[in-house]
């Protein structure tokens, strides 16, 4: 009872520290748009925040502000999922087979710093200007960042672990399934909240290069049509939705890795 307790105190500093924070970093935007220069080219909070509701309702181009975040997620769960899945299996089998380990890991170190927007002039080549390219550039963000951390868990799994288990009479078959898969499971977890950032990330860029909705778009446009207004209102778009998808990872992460939890 006295741990529930105290969990909820904490619980309810951070919300009131979260909360202080944005206020106070609201309150310093308005006074430099209201006492600076910056106001003759940058719009306040609460005009931002005031169309980000009108947006809610009144459509931008051919979409609401939240059919736009529809279809942005629409593309990053699809480069995502498959790009996440395709970095576990490749990971793991790095981390455990010194063969695939010799034979794959050599190219992924070269093609792993390359950012994903440096794909974009080739993706629009070999995909065209459609939803293909989107979903590459989504997927190759995603498997840099899952395979790296499903790699570097399966090198971390205790090895006495596995001579202990082995001794006890464990095949590899067994070890591989009872030790090395759920040792590295927080790993694969740390892979997945950074993949989901940097798909959300990936997917703005590309909806910026050649889009007709989505949250990129709505920024472009508003750049086009010299909008602070469209233009911030589209980034506290991708504020909030990063924020969401990585609170939401947190908590699939606590679920399943009770075990393991990382950073309180």
């Amino acid at each position: 009872m006295v741990n529930r307790f105290n969990k909820s105190v904490r619980n309810y500093e951070k919300t009131i520290c979260a909360a202080a924070a944005i206020l106070v970093f609201l309150g310093i935007w308005q006074l430099v748009v209201m006492f600076t220069k910056a106001g003759l080219v940058l719009a306040g909070p609460v005009e931002t925040l005031t169309a980000f509701v009108q947006a809610i309702v009144k459509p931008i181009g051919t979409h609401t502000i939240e059919g736009h975040i529809f279809w942005s997620l629409s593309r990053v769960m699809v480069g995502f999922v498959l790009g996440s899945l395709a970095g576990i299996i490749l990971g793991i089998l790095m981390g455990w087979f010194q063969t695939f380990s010799a034979l794959f890991r050599p190219l992924f170190e070269i093609l792993r710093p390359i950012p994903p927007i440096a794909w974009i002039p080739l993706s629009i080549v070999w995909f065209g200007l459609g939803e293909a390219s989107k979903y590459f550039l989504i997927f190759y963000s995603a498997f840099c960042a899952v395979t790296m951390n499903a790699y570097s868990g399966v090198r971390q799994v205790d090895p006495e672990l596995v001579g202990a288990a082995k001794m006890l009479g464990a095949n590899n078959r067994q070890v591989f399934t009872t030790i090395v898969l759920p040792s590295c499971v927080p790993q694969i977890f740390a892979g997945l909240q950074i993949a989901i950032g940097t798909s959300w990330a990936t997917v703005v860029a590309a909806e910026m290069v050649r889009s007709a909705e989505g949250v990129g778009w709505v920024i472009i446009k508003g750049q086009d049509s010299n909008s602070t207004v469209q233009i911030l209102v589209g980034i506290v778009a991708i504020g909030i939705v990063g924020y969401i998808l990585a609170v939401t990872m947190r908590v699939v992460e606590a679920r399943l890795c009770r075990w393991s939890v990382r950073g309180k």
